[in-house]
């Protein structure tokens, strides 16, 4: 085990990024065609092709699921997935033709500092592409993939990982792009929300503190505006799941969600969670085994929110929120 969502077996993870423009896309690319659903819970999402994630809609599988930032001008990104996906020969057979299934989410970092100036073109169609291309099992965490621009109230955000495994045998993972309105820490020290949950020291290992800031409750959020936001994850099992079971396994997992961030789920967020069954373990123990997946989901999620957190690394823009380690690594 990695700690990493590339321990579900069944999948690999790629990155892009444009430096200049400070933003970037990440693919989870299924090595055969997934089970998977979504839930949304944040107010403004920006989405695509995930009404066919619900229950009862016709498709059972997609090719890959994308996050990426640029906001709407992002939605361009699962467009060169899809691209990429065709020249591996992959997608929804009709007839001659193959049409991949890749839903995607987006984040709002067009106002990080990066060069948004471009022009009759956005790089993400080509960000996508080269996402799907680059897919590995390796996954860099932080200022990486679609949270290489991704801020929060107090820090710079980023693309975080982390994965479990279930007593029933069974592998969680979870890949996310932190780019809160809120703060993942409280008050204004390094100590995260999600401090119950770390294993082996993965973001730092501090714990809750002590005692609790007595303004720990007052809400740090980001912009008068409040629109600069959104957090997009991926929860896969190596489980064998039906769409429903996804459903209730994406909703589940938002719990960890609200476990990191502080205030997660607001009217101008987006924040949303895919989850994607890679099926090679068929799901012995039935409603036992689905709600251990459950809880590991939700906690596998809080703790890739701190990792992004945690693991990034500074923009190189004017007023950009600084990281993690270089404010608190000494302690």
């Amino acid at each position: 085990m990695k700690n990493l969502i590339t321990d579900v077996p069944g999948l690999k993870i790629g990155e892009a990024h444009n430096a200049a423009a400070a933003t970037g896309v990440s693919a989870i690319v299924f090595d055969r065609p997934a089970v998977a659903s979504i839930a949304t819970l944040g107010g403004a999402p920006g989405l695509r092709d995930t009404a066919l994630l619900e229950p009862e809609m016709t498709v059972d599988h997609v090719d890959a699921i994308v996050l990426s930032g640029g906001s709407a001008f992002g939605l361009d990104a699962a467009g060169g997935a899809m691209a990429a996906l065709v020249a591996q020969g992959r997608g929804f057979q009709v007839g001659p033709a193959r049409v991949p299934i890749v839903p995607q989410a987006i984040l709002f970092d067009l106002l990080n500092g990066g060069d948004k100036n471009w022009g009759r073109m956005p790089p993400y169609w080509e960000l996508g592409y080269q996402a799907i291309t680059s897919a590995k099992h390796d996954v860099k965490l932080g200022t990486a993939g679609a949270g290489y621009g991704a801020t929060t109230a107090t820090l710079k955000g980023g693309l975080g990982s982390a994965s479990a495994r279930t007593a029933s045998g069974f592998t969680v993972g979870a890949l996310v792009a932190v780019n809160a309105v809120g703060s993942v820490t409280i008050g204004d020290g390094p100590h995260f929300w999600a401090a119950p949950f770390e294993q082996d020291k993965e973001f730092g290992g501090l714990g809750l503190p002590a005692p609790f800031p007595a303004d720990a409750l007052v809400p740090r959020m980001k912009g008068a505006a409040l629109r600069e936001n959104t957090i997009i994850a991926c929860i896969a099992t190596d489980a064998v799941l039906t769409k429903a079971e996804c459903k209730r396994l994406a909703l589940a997992a938002h719990d960890g969600m609200a476990r990191a961030v502080r205030p997660a789920h607001t009217p101008m967020d987006g924040d949303t969670v895919f989850t994607a069954a890679t099926g090679h373990k068929p799901l012995s123990g039935g409603t036992v085994a689905l709600t251990e997946l459950c809880i590991a989901a939700a906690d596998v999620l809080a703790r890739a929110i701190a990792r992004g957190v945690y693991e990034a690394e500074a923009l190189p823009f004017e007023g950009t929120p600084p990281v993690w380690k270089d404010r608190f690594s000494n302690r």
